[in-house]
């Protein structure tokens, strides 16, 4: 098979081709740690393991990168407003370090969650200040900044090609609500360097050679992935939304910084999650955390299915009734997939169909219709090694067996008709514990285990593997 991806800076279907033989380099903008990420965030980071997991069983090697935004990352896109991290840390009453920590380690606890793999490095604006400075330094050799009383900024202008990512038309931008003028000389110039406003107030400032400040957005993403993937690499990945502004920033900085063209081959950008047609946001709702989805008793697999069913590159409707449709067709396939015994064999069919779809752009709605429909052939054979390969792309955890507390109780309360030798109704009990998929067995000390077909799940939750 040959893998096909949506190049947002082609507009077009490319066949992968790395820039080093069977290794690849892949960047990924991470969160802003400065508050919970919730679904929507969520969604780019399932998008990119996606992609990576395809890769990886494509037998690449992947070198994979995510940044960190502990610094820098302002409330307004004009380079104006708070610094996020200083404003929660002040909100809040505590350290900007201990606010960006904090909720890091969140986002990571959602990325186990959601059977995300975490990526090679992961790489903190705070930690790489001489990187950025360093780069900035080099895009100030070849003539592209220039001083304004609150920093240091990229000037567009000498640039032909800005905006190619998105075929940014600038004649039709206006100064506003999101363009803000001030001393710059272009409406899309951006800062490489911010001038602290009061020496000493910021909890993060850091001396260079143009005075007292911390870095823009932008330059860290630049300047941390160039340090980990060279100054050239293969894919870079993010939400729709980074791609008008923050992306298109990257690659101006980053192409000037290096000489090189193109500094990424590849951009990958993942669509919105949408409630009610409208991207998702505290003021339209749906905006639910992991935590939270937790709370109103949906398993977190759930969620991650829900993922699958549409086209990364396509809007994808959030309601809380569409979850709980995800959770029980999830359920439902996981209740097929325990039962199935192994053969040792391989579905070839299936399995072609399966990677035809993942290979032409990542289609995983294709490939949820591939693997369900090799779970209802009665006749077909390879079915659980098959699915096993399918579910090391999609992540959802087909094989494991997590016991809930509802079927410890059910067995629990077999336990005790059994005890009192009522055996039909705890052959009705365990009829009931069957057809939630799970098998289970009497032991000669009175005691019951159930099983899967890979762990067994004692009664006060002690997992082993069967013999």
């Amino acid at each position: 098979m040959v893998l096909k991806l949506y190049n947002t800076l082609s507009r077009k279907k490319e066949v992968f081709k790395p820039i080093h033989k069977n290794k690849v380099g892949m960047y990924t903008c991470g969160p802003t740690v400065y508050w919970y990420q919730h679904i929507g965030n969520l969604r780019s980071y399932i998008f990119a393991d996606i992609l990576k997991r395809v890769l990886r069983y494509d037998r690449y090697k992947v070198k994979h990168v995510m940044n960190v935004t502990d610094v820098g990352h302002l409330t307004s896109d004009s380079d104006e407003g708070e610094d996020k991290i200083e404003k929660a840390a002040k909100k809040e009453g505590k350290k900007a370090q201990d606010i960006a920590n904090f909720y890091w380690k969140i986002f990571k606890q959602d990325f186990k969650k959601l059977n995300i793999i975490e990526p090679d490095i992961w790489c903190k604006a705070t930690e790489h200040i001489k990187e950025q400075i360093n780069m900035i330094k080099k895009i100030e050799e070849k003539g592209f900044t220039y001083k304004t009383n609150d920093g240091i900024y990229f000037d567009t202008s000498k640039l032909k090609d800005y905006g190619k990512l998105v075929r940014l038309k600038i004649k039709d931008l206006k100064a506003g609500a999101r363009i803000k003028m001030g001393e710059k000389k272009n409406k899309t110039d951006f800062a490489l360097w911010k001038f602290s406003e009061k020496p000493g107030i910021r909890q993060q400032e850091w001396n260079s050679p143009w005075g007292l400040g911390f870095p823009g957005w932008h330059i860290e993403c630049s300047a941390m992935s160039s340090k980990y993937l060279g100054e050239q690499f293969d894919i870079h990945t993010g939400g729709e939304d980074l791609a008008p502004v923050h992306h298109t920033n990257e690659i101006a900085q980053s192409e000037t910084a290096f000489g090189k063209k193109p500094w990424v081959k590849y951009w990958l950008h993942g669509a919105f999650l949408t409630f009610k047609g409208e991207k998702i946001s505290k003021s339209k709702g749906g905006l639910y955390t992991i935590e939270e989805l937790e709370e109103k008793g949906f398993p977190v697999l759930a969620y991650r299915y829900l993922v699958l069913t549409a086209h990364y590159k396509s809007q994808l409707n959030f309601t809380i009734k569409n979850l709980q449709n995800a959770q029980n067709s999830y359920e439902r396939l996981k209740s097929n997939v325990l039962g199935l015994k192994d053969d040792g064999k391989i579905n070839k069919k299936y399995l072609k169909e399966f990677e035809k779809a993942m290979d032409d752009d990542l289609d995983s709605s294709q490939a949820l219709q591939v693997l369900w429909a090799l779970v209802r052939d009665r006749r077909a054979e390879g079915k659980y090694q098959t699915i096993k390969k399918i579910d090391s792309v999609f992540g959802l955890d087909l094989f494991k067996l997590k016991v809930s507390k509802e079927i410890i109780k059910l067995a629990e309360e077999r336990k005790r008709f059994r005890d009192k030798k009522n055996w039909k109704k705890s052959d009705e009990l365990r009829k009931k514990i069957n057809k939630q998929g799970y098998d289970i067995s009497d032991v000669a000390d009175g005691n019951f285990f159930l099983s899967g077909s890979r762990v067994v799940m004692m009664k006060n939750d002690q997992t082993k593997m069967p013999k």
